[in-house]
């Protein structure tokens, strides 16, 4: 858990941000929230599911590692009396509860526990939904009378648009006025950050992402959430189709010359060392000699990896991470030491 005081301590020096200086697309597409009502719409339809709030909930069911994070956000991560896949949850109070048999593991779509979630008569049940088709698991939730809210929030393509997530968080636990402030707080730092970048007068370095997944590379779009993020950190990512959010299929030997071109190459799946990234494929090994960093600093024994949980509450995090990377490309690598110290500070980025 993250005290507010705490968390309010360390975004002291963060200078707000007007309204006026928000873009639109910040703005969150898939819910409106306020102390009586929150209301999740669907992207697939424009179908708008309403839960009516007479009060706060204290029993809350999780069942994506997001909804623990933004209920984390404002204090109220004691809420969550069960969760999806329990090993895969980085958030260290809610594993602490678990062993105090205090938070259940329920299971996950068709293998949903519905005993279990039957006997912690949940106030709510936050799930989500990757597709248009309805699952069937949801309508067996409905049928057995739980309250469910699907949030769509990894649908999202603005940082600040997942981050503003916090504001169901706080409808939900009454606690949405700590909710506004915290988010503010957020943007205010997210933006700074930003800000800061667009003053660098170097050139823009350009981004290999991701490794094969399933023998298939993705390279997200433009619009897509990861984009967003290395753009906001002054980067630029090779491949990255113009106008979509959705995620492009290239082959290895395109990536290979995408990375003649790259400056570093980010995101580089489950490995820790070079020596297990060009073990996946000799190819590797040739694909240059710069600077190579992975978001698996905070993952879990179990598997967890909290820079998709509290990284999706806190973009300001990953942003900073980024901005320390991509600045230490531009200005290569300023530590007069040769130690390079500031990685240690980094978040959730390790260099390989």
């Amino acid at each position: 858990m993250i005290s507010c005081f705490i968390f309010f301590m360390a975004l002291a020096s963060c200078r707000s941000v007007s309204e006026e200086g928000r873009r639109a697309e910040e703005t969150p597409l898939y819910f409106t929230a306020d102390s009586s009502c929150v209301v999740s719409i669907s992207p697939y339809d424009g179908h708008r599911d309403s839960l009516r709030l007479d009060g706060p909930c204290s029993q809350i069911v999780c069942l994506s590692s997001t909804h623990v994070a933004y209920l984390d956000a404002v204090d109220a991560d004691s809420t969550v009396v069960g969760v999806s896949g329990l090993p895969y949850i980085s958030n260290p109070e809610i594993q602490k509860r678990a062993a105090a048999g205090q938070v259940w593991d329920v299971g996950y779509d068709a293998a949903l526990d519905y005993e279990r979630l039957l006997a912690l008569h949940p106030d709510v049940i936050l799930a989500y939904t990757v597709s248009a088709m309805k699952p069937l698991w949801l309508d067996k939730l409905q049928d057995l009378g739980f309250k469910v809210l699907v949030l769509y929030d990894n649908m999202e393509e603005h940082p600040l648009a997942r981050a503003a997530y916090i504001r169901v968080a706080g409808a939900l636990t009454g606690r949405l006025a700590a909710a506004d402030s915290v988010y503010q707080a957020i943007a205010g730092c997210y933006h700074q950050l930003a800000s800061s970048v667009r003053k660098e007068d170097r050139p823009t370095p350009k981004v290999l992402l991701n490794i094969p997944y399933n023998d298939q590379w993705y390279i997200p779009g433009k619009d897509n959430y990861m984009t967003r993020l290395i753009e906001d950190a002054g980067g630029e990512v090779l491949g990255a189709q113009p106008g979509q959010s959705e995620s492009s299929i290239i082959s290895l030997e395109e990536a290979a010359l995408l990375s003649q071109e790259a400056d570093l190459w980010l995101n580089t799946g489950w490995c820790r060392t070079r020596e297990q990234l060009y073990s996946i494929h000799p190819l590797f090994g040739k694909f240059g000699n710069g600077p190579v960093f992975n978001n698996v600093k905070r993952t879990s024994a179990g598997g967890g990896n909290d820079f998709w949980e509290q990284g999706a509450a806190r973009p300001d995090l990953i942003l900073s991470d980024l901005t320390a990377i991509l600045q230490s490309v531009q200005k290569k690598h300023p530590d007069p030491t040769g130690q390079d110290a500031w990685k240690s500070e980094l978040h959730f980025y390790i260099a390989l």
